[in-house]
């Protein structure tokens, strides 16, 4: 079975999963407390949908290496900045440990990609 072309940043596997776990994130940062709103909620919802931002953007600028690969370099710092928010979350009840792990695997897979820049076309 062939595989179907890649036609835009939205058919990437990566980006699909990161766009997932920042939908998961927002859905679940609905529950946290008002008082949360303008720190923990805005900067999780930020630095999730970032990462996805980001590797749109390398996407588009694929054609030059040195603009990709800072474009995949920026979408693994928000992913390393949403997985401490997400710790944070954890550490103040707002969400449960086993959905901060599952979050934080989700966000793992993006700190290979500036290593090995043919991951986003797997």
């Amino acid at each position: 079975m062939e595989k179907e072309p890649i036609k835009n940043h939205q058919d990437l596997k990566v980006y699909q999963m990161a766009f997932d776990a920042a939908m998961k994130i927002f859905e679940l940062s609905k529950k946290f407390p008002v008082e949360e709103r303008y720190s923990l909620t805005d900067q999780i919802r930020r630095s999730s949908r970032s990462v996805c931002a980001n590797l749109a953007e390398a996407w588009r600028k694929r054609r030059y290496e040195a603009a990709f690969v800072a474009k995949l370099n920026d979408s693994e710092a928000e992913a390393a900045e949403t997985q401490t928010w997400i710790e944070f979350a954890v550490k103040c009840n707002y969400l449960d440990v086993e959905l901060g792990r599952e979050l934080q695997r989700f966000l793992l897979l993006r700190g290979t990609l500036s290593k090995n820049k043919n991951i986003i076309f797997l």
